[in-house]
This record gives structure tokens, C-alpha cells and sequence, in this order.
């Protein structure tokens, strides 16, 4: 009894810790988003916090509508939330360590010889081979598990807010691609009177072959156009059945993009570059640095004894009766170290750490850095597409008119034809230009909630 309460201030101890100290390396960017030509203007309310939930983000209820069941049946999501589950587990099973494993036992020996009979009864309550830890080995093994876990949930966050953005971009590119085929249907129709007009006028002696053939090669070229983005708009809703985990009903199909552009907000950036700090890739790194940090104090505390506890409290009696009585009172404990003289690898494990630990600190800081390029290049972006927007309609609307005037001119015999083909071919590709950049104005803004990631619902 009394080895065994000289035992258990060891089991108390406080371990010594032999981790680095978990210091956050100071962030390789600027504190400030860039500034230029590129980039909009500070807004005048300072105020605003960086980043988005997306539900207020997004507000077209078609959607919306899929990524809800994107977050719940996605495979790629469910695969990494069950890794969660994993981690989470992994690090309740090696915070059991930390603790002794008590065991409670009970026996009865019966024996009969030349008719007489012989009983002894035994009930144990005992700790099996409890490690002390006074270096803190089990503890850091402890905490790396900890960490790993919440670095995996970390990245589940990012999964889900990349999900997010994923869907809405797969939704505006649909949107772009029927528009695109509706384009080039249109095209072709206006191509095909074209064609039948010219032929006319080729019979009628009044234009040559060589117009006849022109005409031709738009209508042709048209067809072509409806046929591949046919096929475009067949992929765009596989790729956004695969998103969101299902078939995509017709009714849930989008509009248009100028429909869709209503209902995707503007994500403010803030003006401190900090808010990356709590981007989720950048706080899985963070994580995976201090379970770095304690696998390197684990690996340093295997460098000394190994010390370790087995113990029990017990009575034993040759009657039932008289068990629990204190005279039968019995008590051991029976502490042991162990330590490796030669071999077992251990400075090398703490080469390993060392080495792995200094890895962690320099994807940290890259997946800073890569955050902010991110970001600031969603900036500078976001600081152009409206006047290219303005400047595209005004094209458009240009060239629409110049198409018309050469079709008159040309119908009325003042020009040939390749003025008016020229005029076709270049309305067409305002028409395609200005769809284009519709869409990168709309994905520019999915593009700017995703990497500032200052998105918690999911949390």
C-alpha cells in the first residue's frame, strides 16, 4: 500500500513539454490589398467585414436549391467529412493514452481432495503498464492528433465553400452556354436567308459565285457553332448533376446570365490582407504546422526513459463472508523503465520531426502567399470587368448597326458581299465576346467569396 501512494504523485506529475512553442509566423504579404489602376477604388465604408455566408451571397432560389443538395449528397464531400469523423476518432483513441487503464477482476477458486474442499476468493481492481508521462511524449502524441484533427475539419470547410463555388460556376456556365447556342442558332437562321437570298440574286446574273460561296461558309460555320455548343450545354448540366449529387430537373435550369448576375452578390474583400488568416486551406496549414510542432516534442521526449506504472488494490480470502473485510486487505505496485542504449532510431526520428516541422512552416507561408495572389488577383479583375462589361454592350450595339446598314446596302446593290460578311461576322463575335464576359463578371464574383473563404456557416 505504501509503494503504491509514494506511486502516485508520478502519476499526477505534471509533463514537461519539449514541443516548440506554437508561434504563428508572421505572414509573407502585404498588409494591404494592392493598389493601381486595375483595382476599384477603396469603398468609403471601412466598416464592412471581408467575406460572405453564401446564402446571402447567392440569392437565385433554382441555385440555391442545388448546392443545398449538393453540401448534403456530393460524394466528394461526404468522403472528406467522413475523414473528420476519422481524425476525430483517431484523436479520442490517443487521448486515451493519457490516462491510466483501470481494470476491475474478480475470482473464485473452488478445490475438492480427499473430500474436503478448499475456496479462495480474489477481487482486484488494478492500472496495467500506465506510462508516467514525465516528458511529455504521450501528451504531444496527444496533441498532434488534436491538431490533425482540426486541420482535416479545416479542410472540410474549404471543400465546402469550394463546393459552393463550384456549383454557382457550373450553374453561370450553363447559363453562358445556352445563351451561346441560342446565339448561334439565331446565326444560322439569319445565315440561311442570306445564303437563299444570294443564290437568287446569283440566278438573276447579279452577284457572282464567289458571293454565293461566302454565304455559305457563315451558314456553315453557324451549324457548326449550334452543334458544339449543343454538346457544351449536354456537359455543363453532367458536370452540374455530378455537383450536386443528382438529376437537375429542367425547372431547375437557369434563365439567362443577365437573370442570374441579379442574384450573385458582391463579396467585399475588406482592406486588411489579415482576414486570410482565417481562410480554411490557410488554418489547415496552420494546424498541420503545430501537429508538426508536437510530433517534434514527442520525438524528443522518446529520447529518454520510458516509465511505467502497474498497480492494484485487492482482497483475497479463503471465505465469502470475510472478503471484504480490512484484514484481507492486499496492495502492489510495480513501477519499471525502460530505456534503449543502442540503436532504435531515435535521433533520426528527431532529424525526421525537425525536417517535417520546417516543411509545415513553409507551406504555411505558401498557402498565405497563394491566398493572397488569389485574392488580389480576383481584385484586379473585379476593377476592370464593368467597363469592359460597358464597353462590350457598347460593341455589340455597334456592330449590330453596321451589320445593318451593310445588309441594306448590299440588298440594295450599292455594296458586295463582303462588306455585309464582314459586318456578320463581326456582330457575331461581339455577340460571343459580350456573352463571355458576362460570364467571367459573374464568376469573378464566385471567384472572390471562395478565396477570401471568410464563409462560417458551414461551421
Amino acid at each position: 500500500m505504501k509503494r503504491l501512494l509514494a506511486a502516485a504523485p508520478l502519476m499526477s506529475l505534471a509533463a514537461c513539454n519539449m514541443a516548440p512553442a506554437n508561434i504563428r509566423p508572421e505572414p509573407p504579404i502585404p498588409a494591404q490589398w494592392p493598389q493601381g489602376p486595375a483595382y476599384a477604388a477603396t469603398p468609403p465604408d471601412n466598416t464592412i467585414p471581408a467575406g460572405l455566408p453564401w446564402q446571402d451571397f447567392i440569392s437565385d432560389a433554382r441555385l440555391t436549391t442545388l448546392i443545398d443538395r449538393a453540401l448534403t449528397a456530393n460524394r466528394d464531400l461526404r468522403a472528406t467529412m467522413a475523414s473528420v469523423l476519422a481524425a476525430r476518432a483517431r484523436y479520442r483513441s490517443t487521448r486515451s493514452a493519457q490516462l491510466p487503464t483501470i481494470n476491475a477482476t474478480g475470482a473464485t477458486t473452488i478445490t475438492r481432495s480427499d473430500g474436503s474442499t478448499s475456496e479462495n476468493y480474489v477481487a482486484e481492481l488494478g492500472i496495467s503498464a500506465f506510462e508516467i508521462d514525465l516528458f511529455g511524449r504521450v501528451r504531444n502524441e496527444s496533441r498532434s492528433a488534436l491538431e490533425s484533427w482540426l486541420a482535416t475539419r479545416e479542410g472540410a470547410r474549404s471543400a465546402q465553400i469550394s463546393l459552393v463555388a463550384e456549383t454557382a460556376t457550373a450553374y453561370a456556365t450553363l447559363a453562358a452556354d445556352q445563351q451561346l447556342r441560342a446565339l448561334a442558332e439565331r446565326t444560322a437562321e439569319s445565315a440561311q436567308r442570306s445564303l437563299e437570298l444570294t443564290q437568287t440574286l446569283h440566278k438573276a446574273g447579279l452577284v457572282s459565285g464567289l458571293d454565293m460561296r461566302q454565304a455559305e461558309t457563315v451558314l456553315q460555320r453557324a451549324r457548326s457553332d449550334v452543334a458544339s455548343t449543343t454538346t457544351q450545354v449536354a456537359q455543363d448540366r453532367n458536370a452540374l448533376e455530378l455537383l450536386s449529387g443528382g438529376p437537375v430537373e429542367d425547372a431547375l435550369l437557369p434563365q439567362s446570365l443577365d437573370a442570374l448576375a441579379t442574384h450573385i452578390g458582391k463579396v467585399p474583400a475588406g482592406l486588411s490582407s489579415s482576414v486570410l488568416l482565417n481562410r480554411p486551406d490557410v488554418q489547415q496549414a496552420e494546424h498541420q504546422l503545430r501537429a508538426a510542432n508536437a510530433d517534434l516534442g514527442a520525438a524528443r521526449a522518446a529520447l529518454f526513459p520510458t516509465i511505467s506504472l502497474t498497480a492494484a488494490l485487492g482482497v483475497a480470502s479463503s471465505a465469502l463472508s470475510s472478503l471484504f473485510t480490512n484484514d484481507q486487505f492486499e496492495a502492489s505496485a510495480t513501477p519499471s523503465a525502460r530505456y534503449a542504449i543502442f540503436g532504435g532510431g531515435k535521433g533520426a526520428n528527431v532529424d525526421y520531426a525537425k525536417a517535417e516541422r520546417e516543411r509545415m512552416i513553409a507551406q504555411y507561408e505558401g498557402a498565405i502567399q497563394t491566398a493572397f495572389q488569389e485574392v488580389a488577383d480576383a481584385l484586379a479583375r473585379a476593377g476592370t470587368i464593368d467597363d469592359q462589361q460597358a464597353a462590350q454592350r457598347s460593341l455589340v450595339v455597334a456592330s449590330r448597326k453596321y451589320h445593318d446598314l451593310a445588309d441594306r446596302r448590299y440588298r440594295g446593290g450599292i455594296d458586295d458581299y463582303q462588306t455585309a460578311l464582314d459586318a456578320q461576322r463581326t456582330l457575331y463575335s461581339a455577340e460571343k465576346t459580350a456573352i463571355a464576359t458576362d460570364l467571367a463578371a459573374i464568376t469573378n464574383r464566385i471567384t472572390l467569396y471562395r478565396v477570401i473563404g471568410a464563409d462560417f456557416s458551414g461551421s
